[in-house]
């Protein structure tokens, strides 16, 4: 992140003391005046945590003239997000920015919300030109931990790896394809047999979580069916994917899954799965998905 500094004259003599003290008081002036640039995704942040803060310049933060909005929820544009907080509860909204990620001119992060009740949120923003155009979101309500007692949000946080993005994005979207797509079994080519660790509320950690899991959807009659992928962005070791299909009794759901890597191999996993509300709920008019 640059700060922009300005170079006091240096004083080449007694005579010219007095010019120098003003060019440091200048100096001083323009420092004050100097903004940090914050990266789009501290923006992002700031922007979500500005819900429980009440900080209203984060809506500077946004486009004015184009804010796109994917939460079918939601009308679209600013008139949208502002009938939002105009119906906020009594105190509020409550908002924690657990992970915060880049990926080009996206932000994808995750959430511990109390909206509308506690809920757990991914949100993702489009920047253009330093200011939000677009927005995508999934949202669930939170549950108690798993079989092997883990919350939705807990585990590691710290990106590493910035180097291995595109390699570990390109693991995730061949585990996407060959487990979830094709239904291999390949699993240990993507994912580390001796850690895995599963913050998903109904799935116990490890591969034998998972193979239990979809053991007990089989029983059931339950499906958990992967059709499309709409996008993967990435950050170091953290990778996000966002898909459709089908879950449960079939219903159209929306899956947006974090993935934790290292040495090239998955080792943690967070996710939202979210029932895309029917056409006739709608609005606003720009579709869950279209990246």
């Amino acid at each position: 992140m640059k700060r922009l500094f300005t170079t006091a004259a240096v004083a080449l003599s007694i005579i010219a003391c007095s010019t120098a003290k003003k060019e440091v008081t200048i100096k001083s002036n323009q420092k004050k005046e100097t903004k940090m640039e914050l990266s789009n995704k501290e923006k992002a942040a700031a922007l979500i945590t500005s819900l429980e803060t009440g900080d209203q310049s984060t809506i500077a933060y946004i486009n004015p003239e184009k804010y796109i909005q994917h939460n079918l929820m939601v009308g679209d544009g600013l008139k949208g997000f502002g009938e939002v907080l105009h119906h906020a509860p009594e105190g509020g909204f409550k908002a924690e920015v657990i992970r915060s990620f880049q990926d080009g001119d996206y932000t994808f992060s995750q959430t511990k919300y109390d909206f509308f009740g506690p809920k757990i949120g991914f949100d993702v923003f489009r920047f253009e030109n330093g200011l939000i155009v677009e927005h995508w979101d999934n949202l669930i309500a939170i549950q108690p931990n798993n079989p092997s007692g883990r919350s939705q949000i807990d585990g590691a946080t710290e990106i590493t790896d910035l180097d291995k993005t595109e390699s570990n994005r390109k693991v995730v979207e061949n585990f996407i394809d060959s487990i979830l797509f094709k239904h291999q079994s390949n699993y240990t080519d993507y994912i580390n047999p001796k850690k895995y660790v599963q913050h998903n509320p109904a799935v116990a950690d490890g591969l034998e979580g998972f193979g239990a899991a979809m053991q007990y959807f089989a029983e059931n009659g339950l499906v958990m069916e992967y059709e499309k992928t709409h996008k993967v962005l990435a950050e170091g070791n953290f990778v996000l994917s966002i898909s459709e299909g089908k879950f449960g009794k079939g219903e159209a759901t929306s899956f947006y899954d974090l993935f934790r890597l290292e040495d090239g191999l998955i080792v943690e996993h967070w996710d939202v799965i979210e029932a895309i509300l029917p056409v006739s709920e709608h609005k606003n008019t720009n579709g869950k998905f279209n990246f």
